[in-house]
């Protein structure tokens, strides 16, 4: 790896995982990293992990867009800044952050939205002005999003980025970026969980277990948790899951196996994470007649989902969620600084390493049955 003076930047050459086709076996390459141009900087990645995005942007996701630097979670420290960047310096901290927030616009000045409108969310997969910062062997790469983080070095425009406090427990700060937030912030921005209430969730990865434990803190009677992997009862259970259904268990549909559970009425919430079209019109129909809400979290291979009519037309909402609802710069550093006094658990979320180096090791370990999140050591 060849470093650049920070006083005046240089092209960086480092690893880093690129995926070049649909199905294709990520490899780890020798890439080369551009300086950062205006309002970029340039971040020395410490570490990453998986989501399951990163999967499925293996297979196409959000377009064919190869080859490709994966990853969007993690945390590093910033290299070197782009000009005009006031708001970082070389050694702050960083976790990035897909979804930006100006604090000006109609949409960040509302309760409503987390999505901005001056930095939209860019599925082009290249930075703001239509351009790559990292290439292999004289070609531009794509990245993920914003950013790739499964490198030993990324550029990233400052609006998304966010600095952290360097005493945040690294580990955690990773995911925070996406996965497990997400589910917290679903729960906490997007459904408004009230005290008492009922809530059902489907998944129980990081993002699932967000949901549980953002339901928990906010009051939530009854938390039930679905899953076909009996191993995620125990880890439900730690983080507030009051019921957990294994729809394996029984011939029943889970929309009833719920209904079972809260007296034939259904959940005040339910949350859709694993991007499954049949199981997103069982969530629908899991709620509550005339009142049931129901956010969609995961993403799925499938760009087009059938969603019943009948469910919907009887009251019911279906809402769509991009990073829980949370706000870069209002929200998210409260759900740091509640994780950091341990308001908000994230212990076990974590539950297996590997290097970037031996990355097709972590695609290995989440085939586990007892695999939540898997960390990258970068």
């Amino acid at each position: 790896m060849s470093m650049a003076n920070s006083s005046n930047p240089q092209v960086i050459t480092c690893k880093a995982v690129v995926c070049w086709g649909v199905g294709e076996e990520p490899k780890v390459e020798e890439i080369q990293v551009d300086p950062p141009k205006s309002s970029e900087v340039r971040v020395k990645m410490l570490y990453a992990s998986v989501c399951h995005t990163d999967v499925i942007s293996t297979r196409g996701f959000p377009g064919p867009f190869y080859p490709r630097v994966l990853g969007h979670e993690g945390v590093g420290v910033v290299e070197s800044v782009g000009e005009g960047v006031t708001e970082f310096k070389e050694g702050d901290f960083v976790i990035p952050v897909y979804v930006a927030e100006c604090q000006k616009c109609e949409n960040c000045a509302s309760e409503k939205t987390n999505l901005c409108l001056t930095y939209p969310l860019d599925f082009s997969c290249l930075m703001l002005d239509g351009t790559s910062r990292m290439s292999v062997r004289g070609q531009s790469l794509y990245q993920m999003f914003c950013c790739s983080t499964w490198s030993e070095f990324m550029v990233v425009n400052v609006n998304n980025a966010l600095k952290i406090d360097p005493g945040f427990d690294l580990a955690h700060a990773s995911v925070l970026s996406c996965g497990f937030s997400t589910g917290f912030g679903a729960a906490w921005k997007e459904a408004q969980v009230e005290k008492g209430s009922s809530v059902a969730i489907f998944g129980l990865g990081s993002v699932g277990l967000g949901v549980v434990e953002g339901a928990r803190m906010l009051g939530a009677a009854k938390i039930i948790g679905i899953d076909k992997n009996p191993l995620k009862k125990e880890k439900g259970q730690a983080f507030g899951m009051t019921d957990f259904i294994n729809p394996e268990e029984s011939n029943k549909p889970v929309s009833k196996l719920i209904k079972d559970l809260t007296g034939g009425m259904g959940v005040s919430y339910s949350f859709e994470c694993t991007g499954s079209t049949p199981l997103l019109n069982e969530a629908i129909e899991a709620t509550k007649m005339g009142i049931g809400k129901t956010i969609i979290i995961g993403t799925g291979d499938d760009p087009n989902m059938q969603v019943s009519f009948l469910s919907l037309v009887c009251g019911r909402t279906l809402k769509g969620s991009v990073f829980g609802g949370i706000k870069a710069k209002t929200d998210l550093p409260l759900v740091l600084k509640k994780c950091k006094n341990k308001e908000i658990k994230l212990d076990g979320i974590l539950t297996h390493e590997a290097q970037l180096g031996d990355i097709n090791k972590a695609f290995e370990l989440l085939k586990q049955p007892d695999c939540v999140k898997v960390l990258i050591k970068i």
